[in-house]
């Protein structure tokens, strides 16, 4: 087996912020693959982790192929406020460009194969997070979480049985009717995960025309694929999942609630976008206010597709001249294009 990202051709520089009170002790990992969109959310992700667990010695893996030297001042800030541990890997990215991408889903999705070659040998278990995540709880059961033989992750299902059966039938796997996952939370069997090949055997699929023409949910769906069989299904308090889009609704359902560990922010809206006002953006909002974060305006709408939303979610907020205004320059853009 061969990995297909060795350190020396993927890692081009690692920046370490060390300034842990006890470096000898005994760290959880805990990594995030991101683009330079992201780096506001990661970093307000990790605070949130820190503020909920405060006696728990971490270490932070942040994957990344940008960054700047505010990031590097805020990220280090970070570390010494919460007396933790990030280490920030710069990416060559040549071999991932070549592989599937969306509007959605850039290159960078493919990061968590880097990441999961990248700690072999170094560790053996390490839990991988989408960047667009807010902690508020504890997480303690996940550093003493216990594989079960030949099992490769632990992970938070995806919808429902009519869910799972659809995959299954569209991805060609009838196992997959027992479960398909989201793969924005994954807590990795390291020597299962490379035993298994499933970094290789990954990139491989995503280079084969026919499983291109099948998967919707680009890596999510071909991990699914890869280790139906092979994983755990554990409470959905670690990855409850909801769409700042959908207070756009006329009814909402927030599953949003005092169990939720992690709120994971799926969907075009973020709660660093400064139309995302809505109590479910609370969690980020506090992290962000106990980070070095704390006087980063909120992003405003840069594309015709934000300002559409932005616009969308003002007239839901009963601010109308903010609504219009938003309005105009989206149609401004859209007759540009």
């Amino acid at each position: 087996m061969m990995s297909q990202f060795s350190d020396k051709d993927v890692i081009l520089s690692v920046h370490e912020y060390n300034f842990k009170s006890n470096p000898s002790e005994e760290s959880f990992n805990i990594a995030f693959g991101i683009d330079k969109h992201f780096l506001f959310g990661c970093g307000v992700a990790i605070s949130s982790i820190l503020l909920n667990n405060k006696t728990i010695n971490f270490e932070f893996h942040v994957f990344t192929d940008y960054f700047s030297e505010e990031d590097k001042a805020r990220f280090s800030a970070l570390a010494k406020q919460y007396h933790s541990c990030i280490k920030v890997y710069l990416i060559n990215c040549e071999k991932l460009k070549s592989l599937p991408s969306t509007k959605n889903w850039s290159y960078a999705t493919y990061f968590r194969f880097v990441i999961a070659d990248y700690f072999y040998h170094k560790i053996d278990k390490l839990l991988y997070l989408d960047a667009d995540i807010a902690c508020k709880g504890d997480i303690q059961e996940l550093v003493d979480y216990q594989f079960a033989e030949h099992e490769v992750a632990a992970v938070v299902s995806e919808r429902d049985v009519e869910w799972w059966t659809n995959r299954s039938v569209t991805l060609t796997t009838p196992a997959l009717v027992a479960g398909y996952f989201n793969a924005g939370f994954l807590l990795i069997n390291i020597n299962e995960w490379h035993k298994n090949d499933i970094s290789s055997k990954a990139i491989e699929m995503l280079r084969v025309p026919e499983w291109v023409e099948k998967i919707t949910h680009l890596d999510q769906d071909v991990l699914n694929v890869l280790l139906a069989g092979k994983v755990r299904f554990i409470n959905g308090k670690y990855n409850t999942r909801f769409s700042l889009n959908y207070e756009l609704k006329d009814v909402v359902e927030n599953p949003v609630n005092d169990e939720t560990v992690f709120i994971h922010y799926i969907g075009p809206t973020k709660p660093w976008h400064e139309w995302a006002s809505y109590p479910v953006s609370k969690s980020f909002l506090i992290a962000k206010d106990a980070s070095p974060w704390h006087n980063f305006d909120l992003l405003k709408p840069t594309n015709s597709n934000q300002f559409r939303y932005s616009a969308k979610h003002k007239f839901n907020q009963k601010l109308y001249m903010q609504g219009i205004l938003n309005y105009l320059h989206y149609y401004k853009l859209k007759i540009m294009k």
